[in-house]
């Protein structure tokens, strides 16, 4: 075993944790969206029709994709899975290539692109249809963890990638303690 997979986690962090993590995530995501659709729109001088709506549904895309993609690779966790003390993985690597990052950045829209399939395929408009549906998927998507031996996402195990969590850091002695102990 090389010295880099002797340095890395293997505990296996809880569903509902990683849940969790992803639901921060959405509102960081809040932040990033906003801030992406304020400068198209500064750019397109809000301009109006298909196209402009496309283009930024394409900039929100490749934005977020960037945003995660650098986080991936270079810290291996985004701000929300540091406060969860999470971390990306893959494979024995310390620190995950920039390719199986975007391929887990593309296989993660699985929580969302079945169901928005299906809303189209059904040409859904109804509240309660659309939500009905985008629930079911993700559903479907969060279940997949209890079917995999190491609980991980099927967009982790078709990427190749695993979360694994962090140890706690242990909390620094206040001052007065430490220079008691060095002196003692």
């Amino acid at each position: 075993m090389s010295d880099t997979a002797s340095r890395i986690p293997t505990r296996i962090p809880t569903v509902r944790r990683r849940i969790l993590a992803m639901l921060y995530e959405g509102f960081l995501l809040i932040a990033v969206g906003a801030l992406t659709t304020a400068l198209f729109i500064l750019a397109t001088q809000n301009r109006q029709g298909p196209l402009y709506h496309y283009g930024l549904m394409a900039a929100l895309f490749l934005v977020i994709g960037a945003y995660f993609v650098y986080n991936w690779t270079n810290s291996g966790h985004t701000l929300a899975m540091k406060t969860w003390r999470l971390c990306l993985v893959a494979g024995e690597h310390a620190r995950v290539p920039v390719h199986t990052a975007a391929l887990r950045y593309l296989f993660a829209w699985g929580w969302f692109v079945p169901a928005f399939a299906v809303r189209t395929l059904f040409d859904l408009h109804g509240k309660a249809e659309i939500a009905a549906v985008y629930a079911v998927g993700v559903l479907a998507w969060a279940l997949s963890a209890f079917l995999d031996k190491d609980r991980q996402f099927l967009h982790d195990r078709l990427a190749g990638t695993r979360l694994v969590q962090l140890p706690k850091h242990p909390k620094a002695k206040p001052a007065a303690d430490a220079a008691q102990a060095a002196g003692a």
